[in-house]
């Protein structure tokens, strides 16, 4: 089996009568079945839409630090904000890279008693004043990459045989979406190549812009992480543990992890985080193969709830312990 390339999907095929639709499911259903990624084209995002996203991010890190860190996440109970380099954790080792995490733009929800903690996951973002392009720009991109996300979705749930609006009603009202805007400075002056370690997603599904510098690593069937070389135009796509576990482990939640490019040399990437509601509760979806499912991966150090916001909410306590520290020391479990 070669590796060298993930397997690539053409969404637009949806819309070219049934013949083209077919071969778009059985695509669909092979690539999330056997690798859990997958590449993304005829997803009609154009190229000046993703021009002027990745202008105001690069603009955006061209700031000075002073500015960047006015909007630091540590400002924000929300997780909210700009991470500086090494601050962010995966796996219990740093990620050498920095970005900014921005979410749909909703008042803060601030957990009356008897609520869950995740609740605190819902809040405004901060923006750098000295630059509205980037609001524009992040929230717009919010917006265009949920509607690819809620098409795909339809067509991968068609493509295993499950009712295609099966999960309509926990992503119709307040979704949890999340927009990452990363920057990888090159590699860490300790000799760690940690751009971000290994690890499973743990939501529905992601779609990535990555440039032309690359990094990304996958974990093929053949236990070792593979490169995945960037496609213009195209969004790197992989199914999150909701996914896996919505289906009994039939459709794949994979590890990936980023080496840093080497030397001084800069990458960015902007992963985007197609999620249900906090409070969504995923019901096992029905389909015709159920019977092969091999059951979901379990990882005793990862156990993943019912309820998606209590998954959500373990993650960012672990990957920011600055920030949970300064704000959220009542949801800490003791160690």
């Amino acid at each position: 089996m070669s590796y060298l390339q993930l397997p690539v999907i053409d969404l637009s095929a949806a819309d070219r009568g049934p013949q083209s639709r077919a071969l778009l499911h059985a695509q669909l259903h092979s690539a999330a079945h056997d690798v859990g990624f997958f590449q993304l084209i005829g997803h009609g995002v154009s190229e000046a839409e993703t021009t002027a996203l990745t202008g105001a991010m690069r603009a955006f890190f061209a700031l000075p630090e002073a500015d960047r860190l006015a909007v630091s996440n540590l400002n924000s109970p929300h997780f909210r904000g700009y991470t500086r380099t090494g601050d962010e954790r995966t796996g219990g080792s740093r990620d050498w890279r920095d970005q900014l995490d921005i979410g749909a733009e909703r008042p803060a929800h601030i957990p009356a008693p008897g609520e869950p903690g995740y609740w605190w996951l819902e809040g405004p973002n901060q923006w750098p004043a000295a630059l509205p392009a980037l609001r524009t720009a992040s929230l717009g991109w919010i917006d265009r990459l949920s509607g690819v996300a809620h098409k795909l979705l339809h067509e991968l749930l068609a493509a295993i045989g499950a009712p295609p609006d099966f999960y309509d009603e926990i992503f119709a009202d307040r979704p949890h979406l999340h927009l990452k805007l990363v920057r990888y400075p090159g590699s860490a002056g300790d000799g760690s190549d940690q751009g971000v370690g290994a690890h499973k997603d743990y939501g529905f599904l992601t779609l990535l812009h990555q440039d032309e510098i690359g990094g990304l690593q996958v974990q093929r069937g053949d236990g070792l992480f593979h490169e995945v070389p960037p496609i213009p135009g195209a969004f790197v796509v992989n199914l999150g543990e909701l996914l896996e576990v919505a289906t009994n482990g039939y459709l794949l939640a994979t590890n990936h992890r980023v080496v840093s490019p080497a030397g001084a040399t800069e990458r960015y990437s902007v992963p985007f985080f197609y999620n249900p509601r906090l409070d969504a509760r995923i019901a096992p979806v029905p389909f015709p193969h159920a019977a092969d499912a091999p059951g979901v991966t379990a990882d005793p150090a990862n156990p993943l709830f019912a309820e998606y916001g209590r998954n959500e909410l373990k993650g960012w306590l672990r990957a920011h312990p600055q920030v949970a520290a300064r704000h959220h020391q009542d949801l800490l479990v003791p160690a």
